[in-house]
């Protein structure tokens, strides 16, 4: 009867019609009659489940569901719920579709106090939330269980999970839940290698869920992405290395990845400044919707290196749609410069832009090279440790190690347009396209 109702859409739906309501409450509630075997957790004495599975393949409900059987059957477990922020903790852990609230039967749902961040099961069992963001959060508390959600995009990943694994001390075992979807990061890379200490890993296929899937999305992906590098990773769940020949790795990112923008001359040595700020846009190849716009905002710090610290980009906008974005991250963070390739439309760009803001500091460039060409000097900028990351940014960061010599774009998407103007904006910040007064400001 359970493999039937994990494989079979038609078969459940006949017998939730037949159970009413209150059978069919009683069985959601009972994860056991749900679960397939990959989202139980198993057996034995590990500290860490490792559960790295594609898009869509049931990590959320599977994490959320550890969680909650957990607190409903241990008083005192103290539990920490960690995602790449608070903001989403909050919005997928708790409060998402497949979150704790959202699974909880009616008759035992836990107390939720937002302003604390805090869940209080019947029980007596407790959760907070906490974002990687902010690794120093997790200094001082202490925790029997908890539940890492998307450990591959974790700003800080490392200083944050060593964090949490200090923390860990409460009780006779206590344990962890890290769901991800695969991305080679210094983090996910770190736990695999653990596996014969500490780990078990589950891995698992956007397809093994098919049965609680919309049919139309998996016919998308699968035609779109299936036996794509991108698909391997977000549907077959694979951990895909960095490339060969790749203009940026993983490591050399990770290497320039800050917390925080540091004091300039200007601020004092705990001020973060910025003595300018570029939006830089590389607009869709054309007028109709549906093609993604890179928005990318960096500005250079009072130790001269240059930061990015914003993606802002944005997809599936009609160009008003786009320009909004652009104009709004102009004004959002002070810019002293809108930087847009115009190679395609030029006229229609300035125009679009203008429209919203007739003021917009704007420069349109025009490039004279291939994309991959004007990235190689970029990336020597990032090889010199000229260039960082204030936290992350996995979709951009994506893109810059599909980047190719030779070139050839490997990454996800038709073109690297997040990477590209990342590109235009730290050529124009730190290869003399910028000039010009600098202003100073706080981040």
């Amino acid at each position: 009867m359970e493999m039937l109702l994990r494989s079979d859409r038609a078969a459940r739906d006949a017998l939730f019609a037949r159970l009413g309501a209150a059978g069919v409450a009683a069985m959601r509630a009972d994860w056991m009659q749900q679960a397939r075997p990959a989202q139980i957790a198993p057996e034995g004495d590990w500290r860490i489940w490792m559960l790295m599975a594609g898009r869509g393949f049931g990590k959320t409900r599977a994490g959320a569901e550890w969680v909650r059987g957990i607190a409903e059957g241990d008083g005192r477990a103290r539990i920490a719920l960690i995602g790449a922020s608070p903001a989403e903790a909050r919005s997928v852990m708790v409060e998402g579709e497949s979150g704790l609230l959202a699974i909880a039967p009616e008759w035992n749902r836990p107390m939720w106090y937002p302003a604390l961040r805090r869940l209080q099961w019947r029980s007596g069992a407790v959760a907070h939330i906490y974002g990687a963001s902010d690794p120093e959060a997790l200094r001082g508390p202490q925790f029997s269980h908890a539940w890492a959600d998307e450990i591959g995009k974790w700003p800080l990943g490392i200083k944050a999970w060593r964090n949490l694994e200090l923390a860990l001390r409460l009780g006779e075992r206590p344990r962890v839940v890290a769901t991800t979807t695969p991305r080679p990061v210094p983090l996910v890379r770190a736990l695999l290698g653990r596996i014969e200490q500490d780990v078990v890993l589950t891995r698992g296929a956007t397809l093994e869920n098919g049965a609680n899937l919309p049919p139309a999305f998996l016919e998308s992906v699968t035609a779109q992405f299936g036996g794509t590098r991108l698909g391997r990773q977000e549907l077959d769940g694979e951990l895909v290395e960095d490339i060969d020949g790749a203009l940026w790795t993983r490591a050399l990112i990770e290497q320039c990845r800050v917390a925080h923008v540091p004091g300039g001359d200007a601020g004092g040595v705990d001020s973060p400044v910025l003595t300018r700020v570029v939006v830089a846009v590389d607009p869709p190849a054309g007028a109709g919707d549906g093609d993604a716009c890179g928005i990318i905002v960096a500005g250079t710090g009072g130790d001269g290196r240059a930061y990015v610290i914003a993606d802002a980009s944005v997809a599936g906008l009609r160009p008003e749609g786009w320009a909004r974005a652009v104009v709004h991250a102009a004004h959002a963070y002070g810019a002293d410069r809108v930087v847009a390739e115009a190679n395609n439309g030029g006229a229609m760009i300035e125009s679009v832009l203008r429209a919203v803001d007739a003021n917009l500091p704007l420069r349109l460039v025009h490039a004279s090279r291939g994309k991959v060409a004007r990235a190689e000097p970029v990336a020597a900028l990032y090889e010199a440790g000229r260039v960082a990351h204030r936290g992350a940014f996995p979709m951009l960061e994506d893109q810059m190690c599909g980047m190719l010599t030779g070139g050839v774009y490997a990454g996800p998407g038709r073109s690297p347009d997040r990477a590209d103007a990342l590109v235009w904006g730290i050529s124009w910040l730190m290869l003399g396209k910028g000039g010009g007064e600098a202003r100073v400001r706080g981040v």
